[in-house]
């Protein structure tokens, strides 16, 4: 019997499992697709990861991330908000890093189930029993970092996922001639688009739309026409950008409502636990840092193989009150901050009131960011 599974192969159950393999436990991890994939996301990381990185041996540029020293934020109006980045980031594909940390993982011990959906979690007489196809896995501890939303979300009843949301996202990479150490995000009626560089000669461009406005226009294509390219700096980019994938990586009903980080016993991490407003750019570090959160806790109150279900409680307990100390304030600034922009007036007011406060910038850009951990 796993003394840990974690479900889901995203950064969180990446980390939480190199993590937890390390400190001695026994952990499988439950993935339904194959690496390498692409993922819906910005891939922008923010520097504070980077010391926990370096300590354990992943140095990201030797996998080709760009670095990441400048912000612009952009209105339909063409007004543009500039800003240097204090403390900076990288681009990075989740195409490239997950396939590294799922290789680095399984070469340290680390069992994986690849291409298995888990169709139920049941927790039944202090232990958990998770459903695969013609199988059964038992286990006291579970992970759960499925991403955004999924279709255990609605098996576990979880609140959120009865509150539909309108929101889609759509990802692109492309190649296009736009500076290697900016990151843009072009503001457009109910959305935005970020566009930055990642490995190679590529751009990750990764756009937030509303349903009504795909719906008003019938499909991708029309949205964009339509709604998207009325930003001028995102139709420049459009115009000239040569676009490397097959087809775009979507993703509809994505969530921005408050969610648990431990729901049904079963401890939350990542996009699972709680999902910060993509404009605010800090999605993946929050799911690498919520790892290691959590699986410092499970590994100071579990030893392989000795389970105490009385610690359960506390396991659960530390763990809620560590990620709201550390992620609350971030996940309630970002729902503000997302409603003040995606509208055409007003995100052309709030960018030409911030161009002439640049200390209120960097605050609001720091109060959506952690500090760097190791």
């Amino acid at each position: 019997m796993d003394d840990v599974i974690i479900i889901g192969g995203g950064l969180a159950g990446l980390f939480n499992a190199i993590l937890l393999n390390r400190a001695g436990l026994r952990v499988t991890l439950i993935e339904k697709k194959t690496y390498p994939f692409h993922r819906v996301c910005g891939e922008y990381i923010s520097n504070e990861v980077l010391p926990f990185l370096e300590g354990l041996d992943i140095d990201v540029r030797q996998l080709g991330a760009a670095t990441i020293k400048r912000l612009e934020v952009t209105a339909v109006s063409g007004t543009k908000l500039s800003q240097q980045l204090d403390l900076g980031g990288f681009g990075l594909s989740r195409y490239t890093l997950d396939n590294y940390l799922y290789q680095k993982a399984g070469a340290e011990g680390v069992k994986f189930l690849l291409g298995t959906r888990v169709e139920d979690v049941q927790f039944i007489n202090d232990r958990f029993e998770i459903t695969i196809p013609n199988k059964k896995l038992i286990t006291p501890l579970v992970i759960g970092s499925f991403g955004k939303r999924s279709n255990l979300d609605q098996k576990l009843k979880r609140k959120f996922f009865y509150r539909r949301s309108p929101y889609l996202a759509v990802k692109f990479h492309i190649r296009v001639d736009f500076p290697d150490d900016l990151i843009q995000l072009n503001n457009y009626h109910n959305g935005y688009c970020g566009i930055s560089k990642i490995e190679s000669d590529k751009h990750c461009m990764c756009y937030l739309a509303h349903r009504d406005d795909l719906r008003k226009y019938g499909n991708l294509q029309g949205l964009e026409e339509n709604v998207i390219l009325k930003n001028p700096y995102l139709k420049a980019v459009f115009d000239k950008a040569e676009f490397l994938l097959d087809k775009p990586e979507v993703i509809n009903e994505i969530s921005f409502e408050k969610k648990e980080p431990v729901d049904n016993h079963i401890l939350m991490s990542g996009d699972t636990a709680g999902m910060i407003a993509p404009l605010c750019g800090n999605g993946m570090t929050m799911a690498i840092h919520s790892a290691k959160i959590l699986s410092g806790i499970i590994a100071s109150h579990y030893k392989t193989g000795t389970f105490n279900p009385a610690k359960r409680a506390l396991i659960e307990q530390d763990y809620t009150t560590q990620w709201n100390q550390q992620f609350a304030q971030r996940l309630w600034t970002g729902r503000q901050l997302q409603k003040l922009f995606g509208h055409n007036g007003t995100t052309a007011l709030m960018l030409n009131l911030l161009n002439g406060l640049p200390p209120l910038t960097r605050y609001l850009i720091g109060k959506t960011h952690g500090k760097p951990f190791a």
